[in-house]
């Protein structure tokens, strides 16, 4: 018997139990977990002793930009980030340009990241309403990961670029569309049995509220809050679980910003509706009372908001509410994010200090690493159907695992992510617990915050039927 990679010594941890084992590796699959030594040849082999292997860890919403904007970020060096952060699989987002709106595009986005992957990958497919409801269908038996729509957005009638600060009256502009249109689309993914995720914001009250601030002269942080305030979360996500209730479909809650938002997701949850949230460590880290230190690389959509959301969040979290915590990775050059705070864009990066953020919240008693494990892995994989096949450590299943040192300190310092962008909101924050090896199907990919290998990641489709595994190619 030859084994092809032995993790050994190391507390093995799911959201379920931790237990002290080792994990034998053959093709890419876990082919044994012994707590005894078993016999045999071992090409590669890992000493985890005083550390915790976790199921491979997950970042379902990433923006690389690739194709289009890669002067802010391309895949390669995304998923290298991903990979130095502990992230074994990233799901892409869809507006890129081309948009992933129809086979054709998704096929094309397939051949464009496997040559850059460091990590495996889901891809989203976007909902531009009438302009591809008839695609929707395709696109899903095609194998993408899930369906987002950016509620409130307008869309560029020749490229279907999203367009981020609409005006009324703009030329060769879609405007937002309007709630019949969307209804249709929350009919249309449902008939998938895929998640329909939304970028959760009112447009219309957002313009209405931002032109009264606009007229007061007003240009800190307060006055965009006031601009694009809880109420236009609260709104959307009202709408779209009324939808969701009307449809059937299986509304997930991107990136909530608001403790209000997380009260209305937990009582449809209550009514037995399959409503889904996920949350980003800077509505978890950060509050208003934090931009006159961080200052405009805190700009992100929604905006970070008040110390008692940020309690709710964290509260939404522990009862579960919000299963999935992802970084919203939205990369944007240095001079772009230096400027009037109204004009910059909104993002910044995110991937590689995910795991690091929410390892330190573990060492401050905030969450277990049991909860690392379910939020980081197990739920997202059993939410977009690849379980068990990512975010388990189970015989069989894919040899995807993060190793963490938990004693070991670190210290995000913008110079040394491995993203192009170097746009942070955490630049010297310090922490303890660590990331010290990215596993992808039994290869090491980082070591001791370190790339050791080329890009070898694979497209991650799920499987249509649930409870089954889903597959990579």
């Amino acid at each position: 018997m030859t084994w092809d990679h032995v993790i050994r010594n190391g507390q093995i941890v799911t959201p379920h139990e931790v237990y002290e084992a080792d994990i034998y590796i053959q093709d890419g699959k876990i082919a044994a977990i012994s707590k005894e030594p078993l016999t045999g040849e071992v090409r590669e082999e890992t000493d985890a002793a005083g550390c915790h292997i976790l199921p491979g860890l997950m970042d379902v919403h990433v923006h690389s930009r690739d194709p289009g904007a890669t002067y802010k970020e391309d895949f390669a060096h995304s998923s290298m980030a991903a990979a130095a952060g502990g992230i074994t699989s990233i799901f892409e987002m869809p507006n890129t340009n081309p948009p992933i709106n129809n086979v054709e595009n998704l096929q094309k986005q397939v051949q464009n990241l496997r040559q850059k992957a460091h990590v495996d990958y889901g891809i989203w497919a976007i909902c531009l309403g009438n302009l591809n409801l008839a695609d929707l269908s395709s696109l899903h038996e095609a194998g993408v990961i899930g369906f987002k729509f950016f509620w409130g957005y307008a869309v560029h009638r020749q490229t279907f670029q999203l367009m981020y600060n609409y005006k009324d009256g703009e030329e060769n502009v879609i405007p937002p569309f309007k709630d019949g249109d969307v209804l249709d689309m929350f009919r249309e993914v449902a008939k998938t049995g895929q998640v329909f995720a939304i970028h959760a914001e009112s447009n219309d009250l957002i313009q209405h509220l931002t032109k009264k601030v606009e007229e007061s002269g007003r240009r800190d942080y307060e006055a965009l809050l006031e601009g694009r305030p809880n109420l236009a979360e609260i709104v959307t996500v009202q709408t779209g679980i009324a939808f969701a209730k009307e449809t059937g479909a299986r509304l997930h809650i991107l990136h909530v910003s608001t403790g209000e938002a997380v009260d209305l997701i937990q009582q449809a949850q209550a009514e037995g509706y399959p409503i889904t949230a996920e949350t980003c460590p800077h509505y978890l880290f950060l509050s208003n009372e934090d931009f006159a230190a961080v200052g405009p690389a805190m700009k992100v959509y929604p905006p970070v908001k008040y110390k008692k959301d940020q309690e709710r969040l964290w509260k939404g979290i522990s009862e579960g509410v919000i299963s999935i915590v992802c970084s919203d990775h939205a990369p944007h050059t240095e001079q772009e994010k230096d400027g009037d705070l109204w004009s910059i864009p909104a993002g910044m990066c995110g991937v590689e200090t995910l795991a690091p953020l929410l390892l330190n919240a573990v060492t401050q008693n905030r969450l277990t690493l049991q909860q690392v494990a379910a939020v980081l892995s197990e739920n997202p994989a059993k939410q977009f159907g690849i379980f068990p096949q990512k975010g388990s450590l189970q015989v069989g299943t894919d040899a995807d695992m993060t190793i963490v040192d938990m004693k070991r300190p670190f210290v995000i310092k913008r110079e040394n992510l491995h993203s192009k962008s170097k746009v942070t909101a955490y630049d010297g924050w310090t922490g303890v617990g660590s990331p010290i090896a990215t596993i992808v199907r039994g290869q090491t990919v980082m070591k001791d915050g370190q790339i050791v290998s080329g890009p070898i990641g694979q497209w991650i489709k799920p499987v249509k039927n649930e409870g089954r595994t889903g597959h990579a190619e």
